[in-house]
């Protein structure tokens, strides 16, 4: 079985064809401050907590032929996020749907990624950091293109991995992975760690030897047919989610457990998964070619071609709106 082509489909198919726009959207377009702008024009206030101090949650949708792909999934991730770090949304799902259309509207764009955020806000008064009201919580959102975190090349050779040896993932008793936000730093220095070693993506540990997540994306192990992921110090991935009930829909048994950097060294075959991306095969890890063999296994190249085919039929898909209309102030 040959891996399906993403990029190809997308760039070459008619009816996914970017709809007219003007020039200004011609990179994306974003929410900023209650009015939609080009992308290129977006910006935050300085102050704004996100930006000083990462205090923010967010959520990445992709857009797939027009339809938003598991939206409500999103919106309740998104809800359960902003609970745990005390941020408040100042929109409902319905206003946001109406934001969301019409910013896809001015871009033109059939396939696209979208990200919103909430973040801490500036300070109306600085004496009093502990007070939730003290702040006025503020939501952005941008759409761009949509992009993959692999290339088409390592799609289809599948990533090379390195298991981090400097850094390990922030501990859950520090910041909640399962609210997805931007304390990153740890994964990013991982990545620079493994483009050093000449590897394409890492994937950090706990600290005691067990598989968390990778830079932005879920990490899952294949052994003797059987699918394996971490059950803590990860995101609870909608990709991820995804993936899982693919594996069960083809008689595959899963495993949401703690996972040894081990077993991953070990695997026949492995994956990551993300909105940006779906899900991306792995070749190999710290210089070891899984099962033995180059490229992407057979068990990974079928739900990765039964990812695309279903989100491309519309399975758990929200058509976007294209009758939106710009509209100024909130919606």
């Amino acid at each position: 079985m040959s891996i399906i082509q993403v990029n190809q489909v997308i760039q070459r198919d008619p009816s996914r064809a970017r709809l007219p726009h003007e020039k200004r959207y011609e990179e994306g377009s974003a929410f900023i401050h209650d009015k939609f702008c080009a992308l290129t024009e977006a910006s935050i206030p300085i102050s704004d907590g996100g930006f000083a101090g990462s205090d923010v949650v967010y959520e990445k949708v992709t857009v797939a032929n027009g339809r938003y792909f598991r939206l409500q999934d999103h919106f309740e991730r998104f809800a359960r996020s902003c609970e745990k770090f005390r941020l408040r949304n100042p929109y409902s799902n319905h206003q946001m749907v109406e934001i969301f259309n019409q910013m896809i509207v001015l871009t033109g764009f059939k396939d696209a990624g979208l990200v919103w955020c909430v973040t801490r806000g500036t300070a109306k008064w600085l004496n009093d950091r502990a007070n939730r009201e003290a702040f006025e919580n503020r939501f952005y959102a941008t759409v761009d293109p949509y992009v993959s975190i692999a290339t088409p090349e390592q799609r289809n050779k599948g990533l090379d991995l390195l298991i981090s040896k400097k850094f390990i993932r922030i501990s859950p008793q520090a910041v909640d992975p399962t609210a997805k936000n931007f304390h990153w730093q740890d994964m990013k220095l991982s990545l620079f760690e493994a483009r050093d070693e000449g590897k394409d993506w890492s994937v950090l540990t706990d600290g005691q030897g067990y598989l968390t997540e990778a830079p932005g994306a879920n990490i899952f192990v294949i052994k003797n047919g059987e699918l394996f992921t971490p059950d803590s110090g990860c995101l609870e991935g909608i990709t991820r989610k995804t993936a899982l009930e693919l594996a069960n829909e083809i008689g595959v048994r899963t495993h949401v457990t703690k996972v040894h950097a081990r077993q991953l060294l070990e695997a026949d075959e492995a994956f990551i998964t993300s909105s940006a991306g779906g899900i991306m095969p792995v070749n190999s890890t710290d210089g070891i070619n899984l099962g033995g063999a180059e490229g992407p296994g057979e068990l990974t190249v079928r739900l990765h071609n039964l990812y695309w085919q279903k989100l491309w039929e519309g399975w758990k898909c929200t058509p976007v709106d294209y009758n939106s209309r710009e509209t100024r102030g909130n919606p």
